[in-house]
């Protein structure tokens, strides 16, 4: 049966951490600003190089982690939505959006080595280190297109049935990807390249982003309509559902601190603390930003990388439902979320 835990009082507002928690709460250690025009989209982090990945519409922007200065830039990705890195390859590969294509670049040198046609929007992209392939989830074609990272061929398109949002890897040989307009995860069995199970989302209303506990077999799924569902890998079995802040689309998971992170556009970052298998909680809700809504986890510093800037008024003339806010000029920032020292 499924258990609905909700544990919201006062100490978990903003910095607030409930008292049987055993992880230290977080704080937003520092802001990068970084600047430029256009949105973005998911960042990436190559822990061991220190290099923080961040799309930014027509281009990738490369930062230093130890100074947060930017160092690089991979230019002519137009509608760039993530970057999937292979560092035991020296690769990485960018789902370029509006051109239909996962463009490939070296890692060291930063040149392009391929452009390979794929799907109809390609959106969340991944690499699968247990059968060194890449996936691109293509959002207007309802598909994943498998690549052969070695020679750089599309070895197969899997039909998913609904919209691909995020996705990842459990390192094992099986892929997981939020089906946003079934509030379902799919589950890909990446060497018979094929969907093996289809589950329903628990009190989820539109999945967005995605992470694995790989080693207890849980997966953790930010909704639309501010839920995190928790599922048992295994058997698509629901665990939790619990509270997280609204206009969602990031979620990360530190496997030594057994906290699970939703990064929402409200401008609050969901912290969830997992006890053990069965028993997951809410212990901080972290002021961040407004539209700091993408995340990166980075395990070599237990820092949490998110993307977001200024905005201005929404225009009367285009008022409506779905209207966005104009993005200021410039005003470009990457948030820097730690967890505080716990005291000697």
């Amino acid at each position: 049966m499924l258990k609905e835990t909700f544990v919201l009082n006062a100490l978990l507002v903003f910095t607030g951490i409930s008292s049987g928690a055993s992880a230290a709460p977080y704080s937003v250690e520092t802001k990068w600003v970084l600047g430029g025009d256009g949105g973005w989209d998911y960042p990436s982090v190559d822990a061991a190089a220190h290099l923080l990945y961040l799309s930014r519409a027509t281009h990738v922007a490369i930062v230093d982690t130890t100074t947060g200065k930017i160092v690089g830039d991979i230019a002519d990705t137009p509608g760039v939505h993530g970057i999937a890195l292979a560092p035991d390859l020296g690769r990485g590969f960018i789902s370029v959006g509006k051109a239909n294509q996962v463009k490939v670049f070296d890692l060291r040198t930063r040149a392009v080595i391929a452009n390979i046609a794929v799907g109809s929007k390609p959106d969340a992209i991944l690499y699968d280190p247990h059968t060194r392939r890449v996936v691109a989830f293509n959002g207007h074609s309802d598909s994943a297109s498998v690549i052969d990272s070695a020679a750089n061929t599309v070895v197969r398109t899997i039909a998913l049935g609904g919209g691909p949002e995020f996705a990842a890897s459990d390192g094992a040989g099986r892929v997981f990807v939020n089906i946003e307009d079934k509030n379902e995860l799919a589950v890909i069995d990446m060497e018979a390249l094929k969907v093996i199970a289809r589950w329903a989302l628990p009190g989820c209303d539109g999945p967005t982003g995605l992470a694995l506990d790989a080693a207890h077999h849980r997966s953790f799924s930010v909704c639309s309509n501010a839920k995190m569902a928790i599922l048992d890998t295994m058997t698509g079995r629901g665990i939790a559902t619990l509270p997280i802040g609204s206009g969602v689309d990031g979620a990360e998971f530190d496997p030594d601190s057994q906290n699970a992170f939703s990064s929402n556009g409200d401008g609050t970052l969901t912290v969830v603390h997992e006890s053990d298998p069965e028993h997951f909680a809410v212990i901080q809700s972290l002021g961040t930003a407004k539209g700091a809504r993408t995340i990166v986890f980075d395990p070599g510093s237990h820092r949490l990388y998110l993307p977001t800037a200024s905005f201005g008024p929404v225009e009367s003339s285009v008022l409506g439902e779905h209207s966005k806010p104009p993005i200021l000029p410039n005003s470009f920032v990457v948030l820097v979320v730690a967890p505080i020292a716990a005291p000697n």
